[in-house]
Parts: C-alpha cells; structure tokens; sequence
C-alpha cells in the first residue's frame, strides 16, 4: 500500500518550512551586538579557546563567539521551564494548574515573562564578561564600556532569545519537530564541519598527533552508535485488556507498553551544564577589587571542562537530574489511571496503586541504568580525549536523540495516512456513510 501524493506533498511542506526557519535562525545568529569589535573579538578567541567558553560556544551555534544578538541561545527558556516543572511537583497550585488547558496557558506565559527577567540577568553578566575581554596589544573587545552599553546588549539578548522562542514555536506548528529541541541541534551540526576542519589542520601543522586524531574520530563515531542504540531500546511490560467486539471486531488483547531505557531524556546533561555554568555567571558581577574575586576565578579555573572537579560535579548532576527529571517525564500515575479506565491491567498486579508502585519500581531500575549510560557517555569521552573537542558525548546525545525522533514523527506521520486508507478500504466505510 504507497502513501498518497496528498500525504507526500505535506511531508515536502513540513520538510520546506523546517528547513527555511533554520535558515532564518542561522541568518539571525550571524548579526553581532551593537558596540563590538569584531576583529578584536575574533583575535582574543583565536588566543583563548578551550574549556567553558568552548562548551557554551557549542549549544549556541557559535553566536557566543561572534557575540551575536543569539549569544545566550534558548537555554534561558529550557531552564525556566525546567523550573516551572520542578515547582510543579512540590507546589500543588501549579501542579492544579498544569493539569487543566487553561492552566497550562497561564504557566507558559509565566514561563516566557521569567524568561525574559532570566535573560537580562545572564545578558548583563555577559556585557560585563565582554567588557574584560582584550584581544593581543590591549585593544578591547568592547568599543565603549560602561552602563550604557551593558543595558543595550542586555536589551539586545534578551530580544534574541524571545526571537528564537518564537521562531521555534513556528517550526514545533509548521516543521517535523519541537522547535526547541531542532534549534539546538541546529546549533550543534553547524559546529562540526568546523570542528573536524580545525582538527585536521592542527595534525597537518604537527599540533595534533595522529594517534590523538584517530582516538577523537573513534570517540565520535563510537559515541553516536552507542547512543543510537541506546536511545531507541524500550523496556516492555506486558498489558492485558479485556476483549470487546466493536462492529464485529474484536479489541484487547495482549498488549505491551514500552517506557524508554533512557527515561529521562537529554534534560539531565543539559541543565547539569547550565548549573556549572552558573559560578562563571555570577563570577562576572563581582567586581576585580573584591575580596571574593581571586576564589570565584580559583573555582571557575577548576570548573572547566576535563577538570576533575568538573568530571565529578558534572556526573553527580546528570545522576540527581535523572531522578528528578524522570518522574516528571512519566508520570506513572496517569499512566495507572489510564490503564485502569481503558479496562487494562498488568499480569499479577492489581490495578490502581499497586499498578502505580510497580511502574514506580520499573521507572527506578530504568533511570539507575540510565543515569549511568549518561554519565559514562558525556565524561568519558571528554576523558579519553583530554578536552580536546567539542563534540563529547553530551554533543552527540543531543544529535543523535533529536534525529532518531524526527525520522519517528515522518514514520508517524505516513503511517497515519497508511491506516486512514485501511479503514476507508472498507466497504462500509466508504460513501457518505464513512466514519473516518
């Protein structure tokens, strides 16, 4: 049975529409923040790069670099919303809220005004990072420091991230999608062609062994099959529904409900990364007479990437966000419900709670494993290649996790029109007196 032309046609729409919003995504990023100099922007990072500024360079497309009006990315919105569901859990008001449309409405527009006061938090902080910066002879990064010029750049960032907030939601309407996840990785592909330029240039001068260039490419290729693999495996539990016959077919049956092995997602990384971050952040508003100066610079000297502490701090995060964020992300308790009301039940376990705290039993073995093939996928490979590029195994997550749930939603979307044609190929379902 082929998928119609129709069907094809708005495949090629979606696919046109995701592809012309990045690219406006990709134009935007390269217009840089009033009062910079570019020039002596570009000579200070081609003398200072490595560590965090490279890891912050990654999720933002490379506008961190260029000190483009995209600089903070979407990272501030991912963050406030992470907030909203964390408070979700623990403060019933907006737990009330998030179960009901209306609800939800009023907590996105909560979300998109905290994550405007987040940006100009971040956004002044980065004025004041730029405003430090000085490229080889002493020329400053920035033309004219000052007050004026951090509320400008403030002003500007935060503008920049709403433009993308906006721009993702199109793509989440028009595209193949959710935006946010497809800007992100967006942001990432456009870094690795240069990524693996600069590293094939560096063994051409001699400044990179080849022994060190084929172990980078082998963690690369070998973290993308790994988590290939691992994103798409499901643990399957059983489900049984009692039969019933619906226009002399018969429903239920055996069933399996899959719950990922992965079940928390590539939140964990994430927000692990925006928490190291964060000293870095509020490093840049103390100013270099105070006393606290020389210990922020000591701890953010240690927190950069391939460090031990940041090794350690960074795997205790990803483990403690895999546990928070996994309840949020299956919320066993519906899915009871829903079992319960679809007159469905798990072989040997009672329906209602104790449905409820055997899911819970499953969700905690699964987020145990996946917290650990976390851990071992975004610190190893920044261990076995000493930090020497960008493209570690957070990176690749995101690639690898964003594209096996695109090449999902095509299969979804041309199964749909597949099982469409099935019912209508039916003789009672054709004419005026179809159902579907």
């Amino acid at each position: 049975m082929s998928v119609t032309q129709g069907k094809l046609d708005d495949l090629k729409k979606k696919v046109f529409m995701t592809f012309a919003l990045l690219a406006v995504y990709r134009l935007a990023a390269q217009v840089p923040v009033p009062g910079v100099d570019p020039i002596a922007l570009k000579a200070y990072f081609s003398s200072n790069s490595g560590g965090l500024f490279d890891l912050i360079n990654t999720f933002s497309g490379g506008s961190f670099k260029r000190f483009s009006i995209l600089a903070l990315g979407i990272m501030p919105y991912i963050t406030t919303s992470i907030i909203f569901s964390l408070l979700g859990e623990v403060i019933p008001q907006i737990q009330e809220l998030s179960e009901d449309s209306d609800g939800q409405k009023k907590i996105q527009k909560l979300t998109r005004y905290f994550t405007v006061v987040l940006c100009c938090f971040q956004g002044y902080g980065l004025a004041s990072v730029f405003e430090s910066f000085q490229a080889s002879g002493g020329t400053s990064v920035v033309i004219n420091p000052g007050f004026l010029f951090k509320v400008i750049t403030m002003i500007t960032l935060a503008g920049g991230t709403m433009f993308l907030l906006w721009l993702g939601e199109r793509i989440t309407e028009f595209g193949l999608e959710n935006g946010v996840s497809l800007i992100i990785f967006a942001g990432i592909v456009v870094e690795l062609p240069s990524e693996l330029f600069q590293k094939f240039t560096l063994y051409q001068t001699g400044e990179l062994s080849g022994i060190n260039l084929i172990t980078i490419l082998a963690v690369i290729f070998s973290t993308f099959f790994v988590v290939s693999f691992v994103e798409r495996s499901v643990r399957g539990i059983p489900v049984q529904y009692a039969k019933k016959v619906v226009n002399n077919k018969v429903f239920g049956g055996s069933q399996t409900l899959p719950m990922r092995v992965d079940t928390a997602g590539v939140m964990p990384p994430i927000l692990a990364s925006s928490l190291i971050a964060a000293p870095a952040t509020f490093a840049s508003f103390v100013s270099a007479d105070s006393v606290l100066k020389p210990y922020l610079d000591s701890i953010q000297m240690s927190l950069f990437p391939g460090k031990l502490l940041f090794n350690i701090l960074f795997a205790l995060l990803i483990v403690y966000m895999a546990y928070f964020y996994a309840p949020i992300q299956t919320k066993t308790n519906k899915i009871s419900e829903m079992l319960q009301k679809s007159n469905g039940f798990i072989p040997g376990i009672r329906p209602g709670s104790k449905t409820k705290e055997y899911l819970d039993f499953i969700l905690n073995r699964l987020t145990f494993f996946g917290s650990i093939y976390l851990v071992v996928i975004c610190v190893t490979p920044t261990i076995i290649t000493g930090s020497q590029t960008r493209f570690g195994g957070t990176s690749m997550l995101i690639l690898v996790s964003v594209a096996v749930r695109v090449l999902i939603n095509i299969q979804s979307f041309l199964y749909s029109d597949l099982y469409e044609q099935s019912y209508k190929s039916k003789g009672k379902f054709k004419g005026s007196r179809k159902r579907f």
